[in-house]
Parts: C-alpha cells; sequence; structure tokens
C-alpha cells in the first residue's frame, strides 16, 4: 500500500517545482528578448533615424561618418564628434562644442 508523503514533502516538492518553473520562464524570457534585439539591430542597422532610409558612411576631415541616402542627414557614432572637432578646433564644429559643452 503506497504511502502518502507528509505536508513537509509535499511543500517542498512544490517549491522545487516551481523553483523548476520559474527558472525555465526567465530563461525563455531572455531567449525572446535577445530575439527582439537581434530583429530591431537587423531592421534598423544602417538605417536613417529621421526618415528610415539607408546611411552610408562617408569621409570627412579624415573621419568615417553616416549620412543619409535620402534626406542628406549626418550621424554620428559614440566618441565621432568629440574626434571631429579636435580635428577642427577652430572651425564650426570646434565652434559648435564650444557652444553646448562648455
Amino acid at each position: 500500500m503506497p504511502v502518502k508523503p507528509s505536508t513537509p514533502e509535499e511543500t517542498f516538492f512544490a517549491q522545487q517545482e516551481l523553483e523548476r518553473r520559474r527558472s525555465l520562464a526567465l530563461a525563455r524570457e531572455e531567449q525572446l528578448r535577445a530575439e527582439e534585439r537581434r530583429t530591431l539591430k537587423e531592421r534598423h542597422w544602417m538605417r536613417c533615424p529621421k526618415c528610415g532610409m539607408e546611411l552610408l558612411e562617408i569621409e570627412h576631415l579624415g573621419h568615417r561618418v553616416d549620412q543619409c541616402s535620402a534626406c542628406r542627414g549626418l550621424w554620428l557614432d559614440a566618441g565621432e564628434l568629440e574626434s571631429l572637432t579636435r580635428a577642427e578646433e577652430g572651425g564650426f564644429l570646434g565652434n559648435l562644442k564650444k557652444a553646448f559643452w562648455t
């Protein structure tokens, strides 16, 4: 005749099952987030934030910057503005930097 588990045993295994399900749910959620990030990157990679058209890399003052093929807007990656202003201290970009960052 089977022995019915005690209440502490039932509690222990219920907690184990809850933890297992929580771990599976967290792993699935992380996988979905990673897939969503990958999809968004593929969809928006090298696209103009203003009009959505393709960005082209161009050479400007010895630096590579991104220019929209449609609206001709210029887009800079992290650190590129500082690099460009160092290259053109007395010019437009240098003065722009002084106006906003000093």
